[in-house]
């Protein structure tokens, strides 16, 4: 039963293997899916830390931050650093949230930093201060709540590049070891067979697109949804 055309016994067809694809795509899910998520979580961590600090205590350690520390981790493409580090650490799913996370941070950073900068100089900030708060306290209970929208947009599209730099990784073999189904392991595995067995190659490729497809809708419908002057608009 080995590559077989898509049919009511298999919806997707099967792989050289006689497998069947859309189990395999179904499971491949899985790995995608935690991947981006840890990969966000774990950006978006670093970033908050980084770019609050930066932003709220700004002068030299912003300037030594924004300047120096962002400004090197952009000067190398984010999936250079990650095929570098997994080249170096050898592929697994930890290693490769380890190695996309490391690139993903600087966007949350900078983000962050701004937002901040804005932020501090507001009224209830000030006033927070007056009353003896610690910075740390100004920081997670005044101004990271008003700012939370923007980073979360940025989060649920930043889902959409962490699943496309995950197959990236995978149809370079350098995901998540095999057996284990990856949608960018299934395209690799498919290579060899695009003119006899096209659709090895075309349901995983629509996956990799929808799911990156559907995160962009769900970050644009968040923006819309968050934003006052959006919902304002919409309600007119």
């Amino acid at each position: 039963m080995r590559l077989m055309p898509p049919s009511s016994a298999h919806w997707f067809g099967t792989d050289e293997l006689g497998r069947d694809i859309l189990s395999r795509i179904i499971y491949g899910a899985r790995i995608s899916m935690l991947v981006g998520s840890s990969v966000v979580a774990a950006a978006l961590g670093l970033g908050l830390i980084i770019g609050s600090v930066a932003g709220f205590y700004g002068g030299r350690i912003d300037r030594f931050v924004n300047v120096i520390v962002m400004n090197a981790f952009l000067s190398f493409p984010g999936i250079l650093i990650a095929i570098a580090f997994v080249a170096f650490r050898g592929p697994g799913i930890f290693n490769l949230v380890v190695a996309l996370s490391l690139g993903g941070w600087v966007g949350y950073a900078r983000l962050v930093r701004a937002q901040v900068l804005a932020a501090r100089e507001r009224e209830f900030v000030e006033a927070a201060r007056a009353l003896g708060a610690s910075d740390l306290r100004i920081v997670v209970r005044h101004i990271l709540p008003n700012i939370i929208q923007p980073i979360i947009v940025q989060a649920a599209i930043g889902m959409a590049g962490a699943i496309l730099a995950e197959a990236t990784m995978s149809f370079l073999g350098l995901g998540v070891p095999p057996p284990t189904a990856s949608w960018g392991a299934m395209l690799n595995d498919s290579r060899a067979h695009l003119f006899d067995a096209p659709h090895l190659v075309a349901f995983p490729a629509l996956a990799v697109m929808f799911a990156v497809l559907s995160f962009n809708f769900i970050g644009d419908a968040l923006r819309d949804f968050l934003d006052p002057r959006s919902r304002m608009e919409a309600g007119l």
